[in-house]
C-alpha cells in the first residue's frame, strides 16, 4: 500500500514551481510531453505529474526527465548551499 506524502503548504508551492520550471523548459526545447516521457522511460502521466510537481512521483523519474531536457547537472544543486549546516559547524568550533 503506497503512503500519500504530506506536505505543508509552503512547500507544496516549492514542489510546484519546480514542477513549472521543468514544464518551461520543456516548451522552451519545443518537446512535447509525449517526447520527453519516451526519451526518459517514464509514462506521459508520470511526467503530468512531474510538471505539477507532485512529491508522490520517484526522484529517478525527476532525474531522467531533467536528463532528457540537458539539466541534469542541476541536481547537483541541491543542498549545496547549506548555510544552516556550517552555522552548525561553525558554533561546535567556538
Amino acid at each position: 500500500m503506497k503512503r500519500k506524502q504530506i506536505i505543508l503548504p509552503k512547500y507544496k508551492a516549492v514542489m510546484e514551481q519546480m514542477g513549472e520550471n521543468i514544464k518551461l523548459a520543456r516548451k522552451r526545447r519545443k518537446l512535447n510531453a509525449l517526447q520527453v516521457a519516451e526519451r526518459a522511460g517514464i509514462a506521459r502521466t508520470t511526467l503530468y505529474l512531474i510538471e505539477k510537481g507532485d512529491p508522490s512521483v520517484a526522484m529517478g523519474s525527476y532525474f531522467s526527465v531533467l536528463r532528457v531536457l540537458g539539466l541534469s547537472d542541476d541536481i547537483l544543486k541541491l543542498g549545496s548551499d547549506d548555510e544552516l549546516g556550517r552555522k552548525l559547524q561553525d558554533l561546535e568550533l567556538l
